[in-house]
């Protein structure tokens, strides 16, 4: 039996609410004990700690399934974990470890993420585990908890369009120069290849980038 005083203490160091604790927390059985609870308003929150636990390199997919016991509580962490990368796409968050989360659920799950892609986007409330789940809620959640946490990043990925950063990335990085840049800057956990790919090649032309000097020279080339 789960205890939720207990369990509410653990989410809190990952981010549900965002308060730090400075306790070291097994973050895939909290995730399971938060799938566990049945409790809607943790669910709402699940996103939110999927999100932190995953940016602190605690999240294992397999380790939190081998958690969960019953039959019906896997399908609610499959749908869950669904539902999780279709608010960070609906939102325009980027996160790579979110795209390999994709690979690894199932044929039902990643035909529910579709799902919750459209009812997140049209503000519909959806079912989750044959119970219904607040849109409205999961988006504050996510906004209030995570997205306030990186304020100046969400503002300047959600606005990349037009401003043109996507465009002006593309210029000045090949793909997988971009890909590592907005690891970087989420905080993502890099292997040993990209670290050192990072360090020779993008930290090099990120240095140039912030050169106060050659932006005033760029700058005055445009006028």
């Amino acid at each position: 039996m789960v205890k939720n005083g207990d369990l509410l203490e653990r989410l809190r160091a990952l981010g549900f609410p965002l308060l730090e604790t400075g306790k070291t927390v097994d973050a895939n059985r909290a995730l399971a004990d938060l799938v566990k609870s049945g409790d809607l308003r943790l669910w709402e929150g699940f996103p939110v700690v999927l999100a932190n636990s995953a940016k602190k390199n605690l999240f294992n997919y397999e380790k939190t399934l081998r958690y969960l016991k019953e039959s019906h509580d896997k399908s609610v962490f499959e749908s869950l974990a669904a539902l999780s990368v279709a608010l960070y796409e609906t939102t325009g968050q980027r996160f790579s470890w979110a795209d390999q989360l994709y690979d690894f659920l199932n044929a039902r799950a990643k035909r529910e993420k579709g799902l919750f892609l459209r009812a997140l986007k049209k503000n519909r409330d959806f079912k989750v585990g044959g119970r219904e789940m607040s849109t409205q809620r999961v988006k504050t959640d996510f906004q209030n908890y995570f997205a306030e946490g990186d304020a100046a990043l969400s503002e300047l990925l959600l606005t990349k369009e037009e401003f043109g950063l996507e465009y002006a990335l593309s210029q000045v990085f090949s793909p997988k120069q971009k890909e590592l840049f907005l690891k970087k800057l989420n905080g993502e956990k890099m292997n040993k290849t990209e670290k050192e790919y990072f360090s020779r090649a993008v930290k090099k032309k990120v240095m140039a980038l912030a050169n106060t000097e050659l932006h005033r020279l760029s700058r005055k080339l445009l006028e």
